[in-house]
């Protein structure tokens, strides 16, 4: 996919509309709140120091949270803007509204070189149903329009997709670089290529996991995502999350397990080899599993062994939190031989200590694996993040669901406006 990459011609001295993803997590600290985890800034940062290399004026704009069309207190970019200053050590400037005569008067007023960012567009009902009135008025303040979040490329909303009706638009040199990254997975992989899926639900990386088991020579799940496959194949999972609740998907009702079922049909027959003798599936899931009667607090938790209808009375209480000894043991083993690894998704619940070695396990095979690493998604990288190993990989993508459906083979609406014309 050829998109049409920013130029100085095309943003010198020009009011650019820069829609990026800064939909970072906040705490609080003392009476304010404040950035998090600054990942998501700091991935945009190449594209702001060409802007204002090239005197640009920067109209920023982003989503926070999920505020419905909503004012909402908790939810407003004043500590975004604030970190943001802090990271390019230059000011910007926070408006309290994303359109209307304040915001105009303002950015009529801009000089080369200058940020404003304009208020949580998801503020606005007209961003997410992409209204035309709302994308025309985001639009005529600027002259130009660049995506540089990927994140935000699946969604057709007005500041993603509305706002390239009416602005000459071209791509950011964070989101280049990461469709570039994402499909040189598909395209070109060195081999042995190991994909690793885990993370909650199944529902938004079902092609994804289809098309991988295409590519790649395995694909290793976990966390929820497992727990589908468990299902289909027989193994009860008792009161583990499953994302199995009949789902709208293009106006047909699934069964999520049924989809595991026939993506385990599908690739039965392959195989890949460990240590050049142990024959493998194509999609790979635990042969054990930490249990826990409890996420939030453990009174109890123990290893099971999985099989093909071998329930007990004893483990009807049980929640599957992480990957066993076993499971974290080859899965191991099999990253450290890869040539190429992609990583989305957890292996458990993380973000307890008690349940988080599986996904440590991951993190650090990957560390150490001599192969060209990839991790991508927001709770991926909050765990790479947590383990202290976020600089042992060659790329990390913020992007989740947005990368997950690249790689799963569709058009994602905020990047088609972007596509360069081939010349005839």
């Amino acid at each position: 996919m050829k998109l049409r990459q920013i130029t100085a011609d095309f943003v010198a001295r020009k009011r650019v509309l820069l829609r990026v993803d800064y939909n970072v997590p906040l705490k609080q600290q003392g009476k304010n709140q404040v950035v998090a985890d600054d990942t998501r800034l700091k991935i945009t940062l190449p594209t702001l120091e060409f802007l204002l290399k090239h005197q640009a004026k920067i109209i920023i704009t982003s989503h926070l949270g999920r505020p419905e069309g909503k004012t909402v207190e908790k939810l407003k970019l004043d500590p975004v803007a604030k970190h943001l200053a802090k990271l390019l050590d230059k000011p910007v400037k926070k408006l309290d509204e994303t359109v209307g005569e304040n915001v105009e008067q303002v950015v009529s007023e801009m000089k080369p070189g200058e940020i404003v960012m304009l208020e949580n567009c998801r503020f606005n009902e007209g961003e997410k149903t992409n209204d035309e009135n709302f994308a025309k008025k985001l639009a005529s303040l600027a002259e130009v329009f660049v995506n540089d979040g990927l994140a935000v490329s699946h969604r057709a909303h007005a500041s993603v997709v509305g706002v390239t009706k009416h602005l000459p638009s071209g791509a950011g040199l964070a989101l280049t670089e990461e469709v570039k990254q994402l499909e040189s997975l598909m395209d070109n992989p060195s081999h042995p290529f190991v994909a690793i899926v885990g993370g909650a639900k199944i529902s938004d990386k079902v092609e994804a996991i289809r098309n991988l088991s295409k590519v790649a020579d395995v694909v290793l799940v976990g966390g929820g995502v497992a727990n589908n496959f468990l299902k289909a194949d027989g193994v009860d999972v008792f009161h583990s999350y499953l994302e199995d609740t009949p789902a709208d998907v293009k106006k047909e009702k699934v069964s999520f397990v049924a989809v595991a079922e026939d993506l385990l049909e599908e690739t039965k027959t392959e195989k890949m080899m460990l240590h050049d003798y142990i024959p493998l599936p194509k999609i790979l899931y635990p042969s054990d599993v930490l249990a826990a009667d409890k996420i939030d607090h453990t009174t109890k938790k123990k290893i099971i062994t999985l099989a093909n209808g071998n329930g007990h009375e004893e483990r009807q209480n049980w929640m599957f939190v992480d990957i066993g000894p076993k499971t974290q043991k080859l899965y191991r083993n099999i990253i450290l031989q890869a040539k190429t690894v992609f990583w989305n998704g957890p292996m458990g619940v993380f973000e307890k200590e008690a349940f988080s070695q599986g996904t440590k396990t991951i993190a650090k095979a990957m560390a150490k694996a001599k192969a060209k690493t990839v991790v991508g998604g927001g709770d991926t990288i909050s765990a790479v993040k947590k383990f202290g190993l976020e600089n042992h990989y060659d790329y990390l993508s913020a992007a989740g669901g947005a990368a997950l459906e690249l790689l799963g083979g569709k058009m994602l609406p905020g990047l088609k406006p972007l596509l360069a014309k081939e010349r005839k």
